[in-house]
């Protein structure tokens, strides 16, 4: 086993990650193909928990765009990301992990309610574990709740996994051009205007030191280069002096 540069992460997923090449849903194949670099991670050595996002199924800003309630809408975009984090660990199980998912809504049918020392037991005994729900509030994205999780258990890193290889000073879809920052500070970000995370988001993980590394899953192995140290996507940590 390898020495690994961070002991504990938290991998933030969006929702459509798990949609593949399909319009909606959960393409088997990508989230079997995510399962398993997510317990290659684990077998590195790593604690691992994850945050998956709605947006496959339901965004709760979209409804309430089209004249849905903002909360009803919200309530149903938490309830999604119960429906992928369950994906999730049938994923995994499957693979022979020892996986739990935990709500900040009350679901105790269908899995655990969250509790943070319960939930740092089950990492310190080598199961992943699966945060859904968000923070069980209304107008809070999955973002917000992955910095949340991750400062709570008192993960070494937060990663999000994105369609592009970090942050760049433009959309690299549409300008060629686009450069894109290996490191960046808190501050850097904020001057910048650069869209890393949500505003809530992004104040959590700064306010608590928290280094974020923003890459691009899509490439197999990725996750466990950045667990051994390479310097992949981009890093936001410190602030400016």
């Amino acid at each position: 086993m390898s020495q690994l540069a961070y002991r504990r992460i938290l991998l933030k997923l969006s929702g459509e990650a798990l949609m593949g090449n399909e319009d909606y849903g959960i393409d088997p194949l990508v989230i079997h193909r995510l399962a398993r670099e997510v317990m290659e991670a684990q077998d590195a050595g790593a604690e691992v928990a994850l945050v998956i996002g709605g947006g496959n199924i339901f965004r709760g800003a979209g409804l309430a765009a089209g004249g849905m309630d903002r909360v009803t809408g919200d309530q149903m975009g938490m309830l999604a990301t119960v429906i992928n984090a369950l994906a999730m660990q049938d994923a995994l199980e499957k693979l022979g992990a020892k996986a739990r998912v935990m709500s900040a809504i009350k679901i105790n049918d269908v899995c655990e309610d969250y509790i943070r020392r319960r939930a740092i037991r089950h990492l310190e005994k080598g199961r992943l574990v699966i945060f859904a729900a968000g923070v069980g509030a209304p107008f809070f994205t999955t973002d917000s709740g992955a910095a949340l999780r991750a400062i709570e258990i008192g993960a070494d890193l937060l990663l999000k996994a994105t369609k592009v290889d970090g942050v760049y000073d433009k959309d690299p879809n549409k300008y060629p051009d686009a450069v894109r920052y290996d490191r960046l500070t808190y501050d850097d970000v904020i001057t910048r205007n650069l869209q890393v995370m949500d505003t809530a988001a992004f104040a959590l993980a700064r306010d608590s030191d928290l280094p974020l590394r923003i890459f691009d899953m899509s490439q197999p192995g990725e996750l466990l280069k950045i667990l051994r140290g390479e310097d992949i996507g981009t890093l936001v940590q410190g602030r400016s002096e």
